[in-house]
């Protein structure tokens, strides 16, 4: 009896525009053990400033990235990269790999959403902009969180260079603890929070 129910269940999420791809890696980070900084190795000096190292530091994010192809950036390096005349080109592009509520309560300004865990919500309107870019800023939350890293790597399987791929590990937490302009809303809202950049 339990087989009939196992292909009952099978079926449904099969037609469900909800269901579950049963080939996909929900968690690509959890298949293997999250390396961890060599002793030895100083994270100030590998960001080049000291704001990334206390975000990186204690739970080995940064060799995480690295280990997948991803290239890690501090505060400083993100803001150059606001800054930088390609964003407003769309050379550079920032995604907030966060949920609706946290994008909508307030982003980096001009960034696109895409939520990782509902890929097919986003990837019709990020992908294209993505592949057109020549570099990626990939953020969430930062600290912990690593939904940044596993949109990159959705980003990466969907065809996205790697090399193109980086992520801003202080996230929206350290951006706006440092006054950085939030915009609230949808992209390109217009409604910001003013800030330093």
């Amino acid at each position: 009896m339990s087989g009939v129910g196992l292909a009952v269940a099978l079926a449904a999420n099969q037609m469900s525009p909800r269901g579950l791809a049963l080939t996909r890696n929900y968690f690509p980070g959890a298949t293997k053990p999250s390396p961890r900084i060599p002793s030895g190795i100083s994270t100030t000096s590998a960001l080049g400033g000291t704001n990334g190292s206390q975000l990186l530091s204690s739970d080995g994010l940064l060799a995480r990235l690295k280990a997948q192809g991803l290239q890690p950036l501090d505060g400083p390096q993100t803001v150059q990269l606001f800054r930088d005349p390609r964003y407003e080109q769309e050379l550079i592009v920032f995604i907030d790999a966060r949920d609706d509520r946290h994008y909508h309560e307030g982003h980096i300004p001009g960034a696109y959403q895409f939520d990782h865990y509902r890929p097919e919500h986003y990837l019709p309107t990020v992908l294209p902009a993505c592949l057109n870019a020549e570099q990626i800023v990939v953020y969430c939350n930062g600290g912990n969180c690593e939904d940044s890293e596993f949109a990159a790597m959705t980003l990466k399987d969907a065809g996205v260079p790697l090399a193109r791929l980086s992520v801003y590990a202080g996230g929206m937490a350290e951006w706006a603890t440092n006054g950085w302009a939030v915009e609230v809303g949808s992209r390109k809202s217009g409604n910001l929070r003013t800030g330093k950049p």
